[in-house]
């Protein structure tokens, strides 16, 4: 078994309230492999959205530690990358301006960052929407200006935290494909937190389900559908089979 790429080591997370502390996580420990795509699903507000901003270096745990490549996680790497659930776009800033962001943040000169910005577009299938504005934009193509704006600083781990949550359901699945291409022909790393457990099933390696808050991790479950998904294998009674083993790990 390859070593982990980023471990997640007896996280707590408290926050204060006007009731007192509030235990959001409490001990949570799994590892993430080199190339992995793991989905994390749970009841509302079992602390799914906390645990990746963690991951992400963004909000600090309790206790615990979160190791990237076996270093203690301090604060936001370039490494990774997080997609929200809503895109965040800056309605004044055109779509190119909006990927190149990131870059323009830490330094990189103009010519570069609307280069790499550019070649970031064409990997969502955005390159001819460059100078539209987000008000031009349908919200698949928001998301998808969002991926690409993770995408821009060539992260190792993308987390993705239900990016397309507000989406229909057709829009949704097609984003999916997207996404399952993009983390394939990159290399990357994938964490996604999602609602939908059929998404899950379809996107993952592994489904990680979280208990009620305060959150630790209720089951682990090995997706064992083949790479790349063969058409229709939502369909299929396995797929079925596996969701169903998911829903009840929820509910239990």
């Amino acid at each position: 078994m390859s070593v982990p790429l980023l471990q997640v080591q007896s996280i707590c997370k408290n926050f204060e309230t006007a009731q007192g502390d509030l235990n959001a996580i409490r001990s949570i420990n799994f590892s993430v492999a080199p190339g992995e795509f793991v989905c994390i699903v749970g009841p509302s507000g079992s602390g799914k959205s906390t645990l990746l901003q963690i991951m992400a270096g963004l909000l600090p745990p309790t206790k615990g530690r979160v190791l990237l490549a076996g270093q203690p996680l301090l604060q936001p790497p370039a490494e990774i990358s997080l997609v929200f659930q809503r895109p965040n776009l800056m309605p004044w800033r055109t779509v190119l301006e909006n990927v190149k962001l990131p870059l323009q943040i830490v330094g990189m000169a103009n010519g570069e960052a609307a280069f790499k910005a550019q070649s970031a577009l064409e990997m969502v299938g955005l390159s001819d929407f460059a100078q539209a504005y987000p008000k031009e934009l349908s919200g698949g193509m928001e998301q998808r200006v969002a991926v690409a704006r993770a995408l821009v600083q060539q992260p190792r781990i993308l987390l993705l935290d239900e990016p397309f949550g507000a989406l229909d359901a057709l829009t949704r699945e097609r984003l999916n494909h997207e996404i399952l291409h993009l983390w394939q022909k990159q290399q990357l790393t994938a964490i996604m937190v999602t609602h939908n457990i059929h998404e899950a099933v379809f996107l993952a390696d592994r489904v990680l389900v979280l208990s009620p808050r305060p959150a630790t991790i209720a089951a682990d479950f090995n997706i064992d559908l083949p790479r790349p998904r063969p058409e229709g294998v939502e369909y299929s009674e396995i797929f079925g089979s596996i969701a169903y083993q998911i829903r009840q790990a929820i509910q239990a």
